[in-house]
């Protein structure tokens, strides 16, 4: 090979990661989201509403300095891993993650790419990261829940209705860290002489059946934890203990609004306009590793009276007065 020839080999070969480079940065930041529910949730596309907004607040702007693709994942392993595989695959900046079966499902594609989580309550026990004030790895976000909210969901229960005497915990230990909360429950329940009952369930078939156990036994209640599962089950959940005279607890609001009896439950609007802030200076450079989990600071309180009605049960005014919001 000649000198010259060489020369210019060699410069073109020095000149690719340049230019790698140079396609890196001028290539539009993404943010690639997946969300745990049906793509026609008005709750989820509203809370993400609210995500981007924040973010324009912070200088990004949708279409023209940032892009953002969206998937919603149905509780199904299998298709939170199709879908989390093709988000990894468009290799954006930040990976946001509702719910704990979509970090799982991202982890397993990747543990480089930056991913923030909301709507998970037990991040190290589901391996996410190491703990709270230093993650460690490519996780970080915004806790759900911790354990001790089981004991107030408990006592708002024995609250309206002073008869109860034993109480389901019902969730699918395959989309809720269900031991999380049921260590919990169990220390708060001996407290209020509560009998605490296993509800572990997976489908329709599995919920109704679990309800229909606990109705055939004087006295009995429901918690509902968060949990996608039953969250897509919603309504049967609202119609069968209602059916049953069944006082509820739900660890979310939109089940009171369709007819459930109550909830304590945090602001998760509120917990979206949080994390817009950590995928902003996720963007700018600074590693999920370094950023500590953040424990929720706002919490809400509604309450359905129709439903108490319908129930036989009378709302104390102390418990009323708390409430943010009353259905009439």
């Amino acid at each position: 090979m000649r000198r010259r020839e060489f020369i210019t080999l060699l410069g073109g070969a020095t000149a690719w990661p340049l230019v790698a480079r140079a396609q890196r940065a001028d290539r539009m930041p993404r943010i690639g989201v997946l969300w745990a529910t049906v793509e026609d949730s008005p709750q989820a596309n509203a809370r993400l509403l609210v995500f981007r907004q924040t973010l324009e607040r912070f200088g990004w702007s949708e279409g023209q300095n940032l892009r953002i693709d969206t998937r919603f994942a149905i509780a199904s392993e299998a298709s939170a891993q199709v879908l989390a595989k093709e988000l990894v695959a468009l290799q954006p900046e930040v990976l946001l993650a509702y719910s704990t079966p979509m970090v799982m499902a991202l982890q397993q594609e990747t543990r480089t790419i930056p991913i923030l989580f909301v709507g998970v309550s037990d991040p190290i026990g589901s391996g996410f990261i190491a703990s709270l004030a230093r993650p460690g790895g490519n996780a970080t976000g915004f806790l759900l829940y911790e354990a001790s909210i089981t004991g107030k969901w408990l006592a708002m229960l024995k609250e309206i209705a002073p008869n109860v005497a034993r109480v389901a915990l019902v969730a699918n230990p395959k989309t809720t860290p269900y031991e999380y909360f049921m260590r919990a429950a169990e220390a708060a329940a001996q407290s209020l002489a509560l009998e605490l009952v296993r509800a572990q369930v997976e489908n329709a078939v599995d919920l109704e059946r679990a309800i229909d156990a606990v109705a055939r036994v004087p006295n009995g209640g429901l918690v509902l934890p968060p949990d996608s599962t039953t969250s897509l089950l919603r309504d049967i959940i609202v119609a069968r203990s209602t059916s049953h005279r069944l006082p509820t607890v739900y660890g979310s609001r939109e089940a009171v609004t369709v007819g459930g009896l109550m909830s304590y439950s945090v602001d998760r609007v509120e917990t979206l306009r949080q994390a817009a802030s950590y995928a902003d200076r996720i963007l700018r450079g600074e590693k999920p590793a370094n950023l500590p989990v953040q424990a929720p600071t706002k919490y809400e309180t509604v309450i359905n009276l129709k439903t108490a009605k319908a129930l036989g049960l009378t709302v104390p005014d102390k418990l009323l007065a708390t409430a943010d919001e009353v259905i009439e």
